[in-house]
């Protein structure tokens, strides 16, 4: 565990204290990520060239990193838009209302659907699915989508991601480098994860019930022209149209989304429903339209239950081929531009070219403008993977890049006593802090392997260590605490900061991974 540290190694260091200071003072972090990418590329290399080419490069390797995230939002925001215009949104929601009524069984519902199909599919796919389908029900009951956020992210990025329990790719990595069984990690990461989600769960519900509101469809309207703050136009019903006619403002009482660690300062109005009266004689268009709002009201959802169930066959027959993460989310994104293009051709059938591109456009520009300057973040700590670092630093193809971050980690572990309760927080320490990189799988080896190292001297079984390690990897880069992970399709799908839902993660997910490590030395 000998490891000489750089200059390098301190410039990154003290980038990560400054950007965490600053996030803790609700400040914006993209002037400190770019300035410690710059310093940290020109120290190591000795250029200053090369540290002016790392600030693009790192932007350049986050993006491609990162652009699936974009796309998926961007396609879903789409085909919802269409939804929109046609009044189908708000038909597709309403069998829902029969059990998500108020916040509380909303807050349950979201956070069961969301966990089953993570625990099966990873969050990948499952974001989008209830981002499309459940979110837009839980708004018009009440919940506030920040807590729409949290509720998802625990669930899925968190309390599934972290056990892994049913694809188990994170159990079979901690479990190879630790040298123990797989079924033994797997076993006890599947208890501290529910441990920890559970916790969380209910942290946020106490904390978060404040901030709901009665159940109307005016919150629906008022949270879907948050779009527009992002520039995304929001088109008005016309008098034939079905459902309410939404303004161009945003309303709710909360702040719009703005870009990543940004802050708002623009005046926010209360946005208003207008309702409109059918007229007394039947319209043949205005029948036709809401045929069609009621026909795609009921296409949608079918589509993604039509996914659902062949990933499912995937996963437990022979009857189709399995599909992995990537390609479900893959999946996700084509029914949603194919469902944006049928809508778009209902809705107008001349137009149909020309508004199908303006929707795609508007989601494009939507996920950009609420996500977007997440990329120079991610470019920072990506400069500190050795999986990453040599792209970003202009190194030749083949050359193994510097593991910053890794480095600065085994570092410190040679001033670690043998206690066991100070060997399973450092263990767990490790974990969330390799987490920082946001993928929250490539610190797994290193827990692992530290777990392996270590369990004996501390008295704890191996498999034990790896599971804790294992929650702090998952919980903080899988997409809770870090908001350069795929937090931001969470926080995109819910239309907020994703900063802001990062922060308010924070608590509730540190208290259930200190309960969970204690639980883990006591009962294991």
């Amino acid at each position: 565990m000998d490891t000489h540290l750089s200059a390098a190694h301190w410039i990154y260091l003290a980038g990560i204290v400054v950007i965490l200071i600053t996030m803790a003072l609700r400040k914006n972090i993209v002037v400190p990520a770019v300035v410690a990418t710059l310093l940290t590329a020109w120290v190591f290399s000795g250029s200053i060239v090369t540290g002016l080419a790392s600030i693009f490069n790192a932007s350049l390797v986050a993006a491609h990193e990162l652009f699936n995230i974009f796309l998926i939002i961007a396609f879903v925001t789409a085909m919802l838009g269409a939804l929109r215009e046609m009044g189908a949104d708000r038909l597709m929601v309403a069998p829902f209302r029969r059990v998500m009524r108020a916040g509380t069984s909303s807050f349950v519902v979201l956070a069961i659907v969301t966990y089953v199909i993570s625990l099966f599919f990873w969050p990948t796919p499952a974001v989008p699915l209830v981002g499309a389908v459940l979110i837009p029900v839980a708004i018009r009951a009440g919940m506030s989508p920040l807590s729409v956020g949290m509720v998802i992210a625990i669930a899925g990025q968190g309390m599934a991601l972290s056990s892994d329990y049913i694809i188990k790719v994170a159990p079979g990595i901690s479990a190879t480098a630790a040298g123990v069984d797989t079924d033994d990690v797997a076993d006890k990461a599947m208890v501290l994860s529910l441990i920890v989600g559970l916790v969380a769960l209910a942290i946020t519900y106490l904390t978060q019930r404040r901030t709901w509101q009665k159940p109307s469809p005016d919150l629906l309207v008022d949270w879907e022209n948050k779009a527009d703050k992002l520039g995304v136009p929001i088109s008005v019903d016309s008098p034939g149209d079905t459902g309410s006619v939404g303004t161009h403002s945003s309303g709710l009482g909360g702040d719009a989304p703005v870009p990543a660690g940004g802050s708002s300062n623009a005046e926010v109005h209360a946005a208003t429903a207008t309702t409109v009266l059918a007229p007394a004689e039947s319209d043949p268009a205005t029948t036709s339209r809401s045929l069609s709002a009621r026909a795609f009201a009921t296409i949608v959802p079918l589509a993604y239950l039509t996914l659902i169930v062949y990933l499912l066959l995937g996963k437990f027959t022979s009857l189709v081929p399995p599909l992995q993460g990537g390609e479900a989310a893959g999946i996700v994104g084509g029914i949603a531009a194919m469902l944006l293009f049928a809508a778009c051709l209902t809705n107008n059938k001349r137009a149909f070219l020309e508004s199908s591109s303006t929707h795609i456009v508007d989601g494009l520009v939507f996920a950009f403008k609420a996500m977007g300057i997440v990329l120079p973040i991610a470019g920072f700590f990506f400069i500190g993977n050795g999986d990453f670092s040599a792209q970003i630093l202009g190194m030749p193809k083949g050359t193994t890049g510097p593991a910053l971050l890794f480095d600065l980690i085994n570092a410190a572990l040679s001033h670690v006593a043998p206690n066991a309760f100070l060997i399973a927080f450092t263990v767990l320490f490790v974990g969330v802090i390799a987490g920082l990189e946001g993928s929250g799988f490539s610190g797994l080896p290193l827990t692992g392997s530290l777990s392996g190292a270590l369990g004996t001297a501390a008295g704890m079984d191996p498999s034990t260590l790896a599971a804790i390690g294992q929650m702090g990897n998952i919980w903080s880069g899988g997409g809770t605490l870090v908001a350069w992970s795929s937090l931001v399709a969470v926080a995109g799908f819910a239309r907020v900061p994703v900063l802001t839902l990062a922060r308010k993660c924070f608590l509730p997910v540190i208290t259930g991974l200190a309960l969970c490590t204690v639980f883990a030395i006591l009962a294991f």
